[in-house]
């Protein structure tokens, strides 16, 4: 499997890498053989975090991430991949119709802050990553989305709508790179396995948000999912492993459900 990816000695770096989806896309690549970079807020430079290399940043900050892809450059003299993975998701309504929980309206700073993460982040990342990967004449940007950026999502409108965002981002990007060898792709995964990252004040607002108990979350996976269950974070470790290797080399411009066939094409 290893040799079949071709990942040894290749620079991958992952962003949001310390925690959640982030981190088992991490271990695979580790596990693949590539020099894999975790950029988190919560790590210190230098460190290292299960064989992968750290680095800190703010995702949201250009200096920061000039910092970041300037430490990755220093320490393996090129990046092959960027795994675009921070994010933030903040359940909120439009309107809170109700009137019990103003908390769970979409104000500004929510809308705000998962815009800053989502959206303007992913594209501060990728443009650091992409004027190395011009200078290199190769490369792979791979975005994270969501199922949601196609369907929608009650309660998860601000969110839906960042991973939109990546969905068209990616499109144009792949449409202005291909020329310099770089591929653009993205992955959005469907309803997942606990990732560790969710909290009661999440599953409290997202609850909230769609008029159910925080324990009446989780659903009938046979009834929503036609594969009858949820998907495994490894899964998804796989997938970007495959979509970062030369063996996905005609596959840009596009984003790959990974939903159990839950999401439309």
């Amino acid at each position: 499997m290893n040799n079949w990816l071709g990942l040894e000695g290749k620079t991958v770096v992952v962003t949001g890498g310390a925690s959640g989806i982030g981190k088992h896309v991490v271990d695979t690549l580790v596990a693949a053989g590539a020099d894999t970079v975790v950029v988190d807020l919560n790590v210190t430079t230098g460190e290292t975090m299960d064989n992968a290399y750290c680095v800190q940043c703010n995702v949201c900050d250009p200096d920061s991430v000039k910092a970041m892809m300037a430490a990755v450059i220093d320490k393996y003299g090129k990046i092959d991949a960027l795994v675009n993975n921070a994010g933030i998701n903040m359940p909120r309504l439009l309107v809170d119709v109700k009137g019990e929980k103003p908390e769970y309206e979409l104000s500004v700073d929510s809308f705000d802050k998962m815009f800053n993460v989502n959206v303007k982040g992913l594209f501060l990342c990728a443009q650091a990553a992409a004027r190395e990967m011009v200078k290199q004449g190769k490369g792979v940007i791979l975005n994270m989305s969501s199922e949601s950026g196609k369907e929608g999502s009650q309660g998860q409108s601000a969110y839906s709508a960042t991973k939109g965002a990546c969905d068209s981002f990616t499109r144009s990007w792949a449409k202005e790179l291909g020329k310099y060898g770089i591929r653009v792709v993205a992955a959005a995964p469907g309803i997942m396995e606990a990732t560790g990252l969710r909290t009661p004040a999440y599953n409290e607002a997202l609850a909230y948000t769609r008029g159910v108990k925080p324990e009446d979350l989780s659903g009938d996976y046979s009834k929503q999912v036609p594969l009858g269950r949820d998907g495994k974070l490894d899964e998804v470790g796989d997938l970007c492993a495959y979509l970062v290797s030369d063996r996905a080399s005609y596959i840009t411009g596009t984003t790959i459900n990974i939903s159990g066939g839950k999401s439309r094409g």
